[in-house]
């Protein structure tokens, strides 16, 4: 990705709240059925295995969120996705969570900017299936 900039990484953040988890201050292995869901259909494998239950179930989400998006903000996309959505907007946001599809263990590693700096207004609103008169029924 050419034009990644503005990269956070929570590394630190994620030492601590294991540091605590090991302790049993908090639970962190409390992942969202919803993100638990994007994790088993859109979760990138990973090599490292999970630090929690040390299993090799781990998988990346890549979020995107930004003004330029409109009614596509939040969605999750791929490498490749994101390579031609960085030519096509000026700028959005990317968030990084690894899930552990075991223990349920997430926690967000990064976040990023991406996009060609250019200002463009967001998509027009389409037509999707939540609209329809027969979903809401």
């Amino acid at each position: 990705m050419i034009s990644q900039r503005a990269y956070i990484d929570y590394t630190l953040d994620k030492r601590a709240t294991l540091s605590a988890l090991f302790r049993g201050i908090v639970n962190a292995c409390d992942a969202d059925p919803y993100l638990l869901l994007a994790a088993k259909f859109h979760g990138v494998r990973v090599e490292r295995s999970c630090p929690v239950c040390k299993k090799k179930s781990l998988v990346e989400l890549r979020y995107t969120y930004g003004d330029q998006l409109g009614q596509f903000s939040g969605r999750i996309k791929s490498l490749d996705e994101l390579v031609e959505m960085e030519k096509e907007f000026g700028e959005f946001r990317v968030y990084v969570v690894e899930v552990c599809r075991e223990c349920s263990w997430n926690h967000l590693c990064a976040s990023f900017l991406l996009g060609d700096g250019e200002f463009r207004k967001p998509p027009r609103k389409q037509r999707t299936l939540e609209d329809d008169d027969w979903v809401k029924r």
